[in-house]
């Protein structure tokens, strides 16, 4: 097996095992709805073997940085349609990536609100708001009848996605956003349900999996999960514990795959607690998938050596559209322009070649 063959998730068959990753791009900016562009950019990336979109809200209080796309209205679902549609069509499978960014917002996307989060703990520095830089602010504790209608929500975007056309959903679980912030210990100073060993410190995150499989079927259902990641403020006393005790307990969903960050190499200048591939790896049984700057050589290291059946690529898709093409006759690679990363334009987007073009 290398990165060139075949792998099966839920019902679908991918062509390669070379993902796009998710990477927030800051394009759709008339209602936060996907659109033309969007679609475009997509149906270029479609060889391959699964696109995994740009994080997408699930409802108007998850909304934490502009012009990034929403999954909780009906122009948002019309939106949508376009990209998957497009992408179909391009013979690409796609799925949507689900998001509440929980403690990581600001009152100034939330019509005056405080931001929410498990427990009152505010993030270090500032963010990049409506109204330029702002200093984070103290979230406010979820109630647990609020936890409850948030579950509810994830379970109606995963629906909304199946009508938008997508093949099935990720639930962002990683980088620091709600539900990682109930995960980690750093965050969660809960003395309830939710809160305390990593039992309850995960029950949001399984009561999120349980709604979202009962609601379109776990074949079509996926987790991504950031067990080292320090982005956002974020710390955990015993990822390894933590982590290893919920890629086991996730064996008993039959997720379409399990998509986990390995340590970056900020996490590590951050005084990250590594976890171990290999230790995710012996835990869960199912499909998995690895993500975190990776080239051609180490992805297949990683799944000949049976460390994981897929590796994601973020910011090589970004300027290499064919990368699965440029990674099987060996071409150059292109290189991103950072600059344009989270611009609103064409412009280091959509004008980035093929080999073909």
């Amino acid at each position: 097996m290398n990165l060139f063959s075949e792998l099966t998730i839920g019902k679908s068959t991918l062509k390669n095992r070379i993902i796009m990753a998710p990477m927030t791009r800051c394009r759709a900016v008339e209602k936060n709805c996907a659109n033309d562009l969007m679609a475009t950019y997509y149906a270029q990336r479609a060889s391959a073997g699964l696109i995994i979109t740009e994080a997408s809200q699930i409802s108007p209080l998850g909304v934490g940085y502009r012009n990034t796309p929403g999954i909780h209205t009906d122009a948002q679902i019309e939106g949508w349609k376009k990209v998957t549609a497009a992408v179909h069509e391009n013979g690409g499978i796609i799925y949507l990536q689900l998001w509440h960014v929980g403690r990581v917002s600001h009152s100034s996307f939330l019509n005056g609100q405080l931001p929410v989060a498990p427990s009152a703990v505010k993030i270090d520095g500032k963010h990049y708001t409506p109204e330029g830089m702002q200093p984070y602010e103290t979230p406010r504790a979820l109630e647990v009848h609020e936890i409850k209608e948030i579950v509810k929500t994830y379970a109606q975007a995963a629906t909304n996605a199946m009508k938008a056309g997508f093949d099935g959903i990720e639930i962002h679980g990683a980088n620091g956003y709600l539900i990682d912030q109930f995960i980690k210990d750093g965050t969660n100073k809960r003395t309830d349900a939710y809160g305390g060993g990593i039992e309850n410190r995960s029950r949001f995150l399984f009561e999120v999996v349980s709604a979202v499989c009962e609601a379109i079927g776990s074949e079509k259902t996926a987790l991504r999960l950031s067990p080292s990641g320090t982005f956002n403020s974020m710390t955990d006393t015993d990822p390894h514990g933590d982590f290893t005790y919920i890629c086991k307990k996730l064996n008993d969903h039959d997720l379409a795959y399990l998509h986990v960050i390995d340590a970056l190499d900020e996490d590590i200048r951050h005084g990250a607690n590594v976890v171990e591939l290999q230790a995710l790896r012996n835990a869960y049984k199912g499909i998995l998938i690895t993500n975190g700057a990776y080239d051609k050589s180490r992805g297949n290291e990683a799944i000949e050596n049976n460390l994981a059946d897929a590796v994601a690529y973020g910011t090589l898709y970004i300027a290499n559209p064919d990368l699965p093409r440029r990674f099987e006759i060996d071409a150059p690679l292109a290189t991103a322009d950072p600059h344009t990363f989270y611009t609103h334009d064409e412009k280091g987007y959509t004008d980035y070649k093929s080999l073909e073009r």
